[in-house]
């Protein structure tokens, strides 16, 4: 059997190819009926649009751009994955980058006559630098607040603070918080609920770091939080908890048995270590979802005003935290 054409299912609807065309590029110009004719035909013959055709004549690439930090980072997969699935639903393509200590603004130079819009997952780029590209180019951050440019933030400040309590009613009277790397909006944003928390119910407090957001980054927060006397520690995400359970280990200091850790994101790993780790649970599909949803009304208006949208992370207790020894 030929691969269906617009020719073929303009036949099969008795109207004009350029109506089943617009009926593709330019729906909202086409009567309901006759859309959902077209629509029931292309399904039946499983005509799916030429996308390449189509930018030629809309100037769109039906492609968007999503920049991540650090493939290798198990929190980013989850969240690439959500960021697919919610693209196809808008019938768009991802092309990935992977940032890599690179310079974010060189890779959105060199990707941007190739996509609509870009999603930057937890930028380290300036604030100036992120508005001079929101200036050129629709753009939606992951994760990081800027002044006038769109964002989807994971909100993890009550989970934060629900899971200092959860140190408090399990006896702890003097907490730690592991930094996550220099400059990271996260960590800055992370120390501020903790602490906060800490002061609010007259707990000891103390952060350290910052150390890299890595498994040697936690290794390193490891060491200088057995230095400390705290029974209770906060890492910046589940990778440097990693790390920092394993030096413990080495150290001899046993969780929880002797120190309680919660860290950020379930990432899968975490549910399987021993013990298991209590962490705050990241929205992963709903990030997903969002991030592309915004992106898509920007794509559609530029002119939008921007928009700032949160959704909630929640405590996940499991076996790294304990009572106080």
């Amino acid at each position: 059997m030929s691969k269906p054409t617009v020719y073929t299912i303009a036949e099969r609807c008795g109207v004009s190819a350029s109506t089943v065309s617009r009926a593709f590029s330019r729906p909202e110009v086409i009567s309901e009926a006759v859309k959902l004719r077209i629509y029931a035909v292309a399904d039946e013959l499983q005509y799916r649009p030429n996308l390449l055709a189509r930018g030629l004549t809309t100037g769109r690439t039906a492609t968007v751009g999503l920049l991540i930090p650090d493939v290798t980072n198990p929190f980013f997969p989850p969240l690439i994955r959500a960021i697919g699935r919610a693209a196809e639903d808008h019938n768009l393509m991802v092309l990935l980058a992977d940032v890599d200590g690179r310079n974010e603004a060189d890779i959105l130079s060199t990707i941007s006559d190739r996509v609509d819009g870009v999603i930057i997952a937890a930028p380290r780029s300036t604030d100036a630098e992120l508005g001079a590209v929101a200036h050129r180019l629709p753009v939606v951050l992951a994760n990081r607040n800027v002044e006038g440019v769109s964002s989807v933030l994971c909100d993890n400040d009550e989970a934060l603070r629900q899971a200092v309590r959860h140190l408090a009613d399990l006896g702890h009277t003097e907490i730690a918080y592991l930094q996550g790397p220099e400059g990271s909006w996260a960590s800055d944003v992370r120390g501020r609920a903790i602490s906060s928390e800490a002061a609010r119910l007259q707990i000891e407090f103390v952060a350290l770091g910052p150390f890299p957001s890595s498994f040697d980054g936690g290794r390193a927060a490891g060491v200088a939080l057995a230095a400390t006397t705290v029974t209770g520690a906060l890492f910046f995400d589940d990778v440097m908890a990693w790390g920092g359970l394993a030096e413990l280990d080495r150290l001899g200091v046993s969780v929880p048995g002797d120190l309680s850790v919660v860290s950020c994101d379930d990432a899968l790993l975490s549910s399987m270590l021993t013990p298991p780790l209590t962490t705050i649970a990241a929205p992963f599909d709903r990030l997903g979802q969002l991030t592309v949803e915004v992106l898509a009304g920007r794509i559609a208006d530029p002119t939008a005003a921007p928009e700032v949208i949160s959704c909630a992370g929640h405590l996940v207790r499991r076996g790294s935290t304990g009572p106080r020894a």
